[in-house]
């Protein structure tokens, strides 16, 4: 069987990677003329390490990345409101959540794929199904034909655009800042990643290798809001004037150029994954806000149980649908879940944000444990 993957993201990698240990051929295509270290720092959470371990790789990713012992939610004096630490999660999952350079994460992928197996330069501009293949034309000329074809092409999916025209992304209400710098001296701990909720907005911060730092911002607006697009980190610096020294110090030691900036943007969860011999995986089946975390998380496990599917099922409608069947109710949960979060974490008046940080201070640790246990728990078997 041949197998075409429409994309070089962390999705379509792990993917591949997963279909070639079982001996498949797999074929990735990329419309980036070159892959290129950029991105900011992502968090693989114990689920997405468990999966990497089917992969094979995690020690490889362990080695890149910097462990985490606990995740803070922080309020405008710096108090906790909420802590995902090491003592509410099984003995298992301790040590196995970490945050990692995306293209560190990605070159680890890479190194392991078989020669040969990434083409560049090939942007796909549409699909045609038969009876039992599926053609894939790129935007320059060429076409190839293959009997399965996964679409991880991300969020702007062109396929999922032509199987699917009215699921388009969609706007969560603020945008966003990221970059990875240089410690300038701040003093962090360098086993906690924090997230700020305050007024201006949010702020997180989360330790790197190498002496780096990953930050983020978040700014509740308007979509396309041309006054955002165009901050820098002065800019920044002033909106987030009166929050904790850490954030002011990272801003003022952050250069324009070290910016990424963009809307954050997901999918309303759809129904379907699979459409004939195609299937939808990674953002272009169910990107998310980042407010959990699991974009890329998520991503990796689509790769080990398609994988699965495939491997346990000899028919390839079959393995397609035991694979929608397995990802489409634990991800819509994910995306609503995301979307929330990333909804109350905005909010600005006083009040309403007092009452938020309470509930959120007083919630049950066997609560707190018990949503621990369902995101990181994922089954592989």
């Amino acid at each position: 069987m041949k197998i075409a993957i429409i994309g070089a993201g962390i999705g379509g990698l792990g993917t591949a990677l997963s279909l070639q240990r079982l001996g498949l051929e797999v074929t990735v295509y990329e419309a980036a003329k070159a892959i290129k270290p950029i991105g900011a720092g992502i968090g693989l959470a114990a689920n997405a390490m468990k999966a990497l371990e089917q992969l094979g790789i995690a020690q490889n990713v362990m080695a890149r990345g910097r462990p985490l012992v606990s995740l803070r939610m922080l309020d405008d004096q710096g108090k906790i409101i909420s802590d995902q630490n090491t003592e509410l999660m099984d003995k298992m999952e301790r040590g196995k959540n970490l945050v990692i350079h995306r293209a560190a994460l990605h070159e680890v992928l890479l190194e392991h794929l078989k020669p040969e197996t990434l083409i560049c330069g090939k942007k796909c501009s549409g699909i045609k199904q038969y009876e039992d293949e599926v053609s894939v034309r790129f935007s320059d000329g060429t076409e190839i034909v293959a009997h399965l074809i996964i679409a991880a092409d991300g969020i702007h999916s062109t396929i999922r655009k032509q199987l699917i025209p009215t699921s388009v992304p969609r706007f969560a209400g603020y945008t966003c800042w990221r970059a990875v710098i240089e410690n300038p001296g701040t003093s962090i701990n360098h086993s906690v990643s924090a997230e700020t909720w305050c007024k201006q907005g949010r702020f997180g911060i989360s330790p790197l290798t190498n002496n780096k730092i990953y930050w983020y911002a978040c700014i509740k607006t308007h979509q396309n809001n041309p006054q955002m697009q165009n901050m820098t980190p002065t800019g920044l610096a002033s909106h987030f004037s009166g929050t904790q020294a850490p954030i002011q110090d990272l801003l003022n030691a952050t250069r324009v150029d070290q910016l990424i900036w963009n809307d954050i943007l997901d999918l309303k969860p759809l129904k379907r994954f699979v459409y004939g011999n195609v299937v939808l995986l990674g953002d272009a089946a169910h990107a998310t806000t980042p407010n959990m975390g699991q974009g890329a998380c998520q991503a990796i496990e689509d790769a080990v149980v398609l994988g699965q599917c495939l491997q346990q099922n000899g028919q390839l409608q079959n393995a397609l649908k035991a694979y929608e069947k397995r990802r489409i109710s634990r991800t819509k949960k994910i995306m609503q879940l995301s979307r929330f979060l990333g909804w109350v974490s905005h909010w600005q008046q006083p009040f309403w944000c007092n009452l938020r940080n309470s509930i959120f201070r007083i919630m049950p640790k066997a609560f707190t444990k018990r949503q621990i246990r369902w995101l990181f728990d994922v089954d592989f078997n």
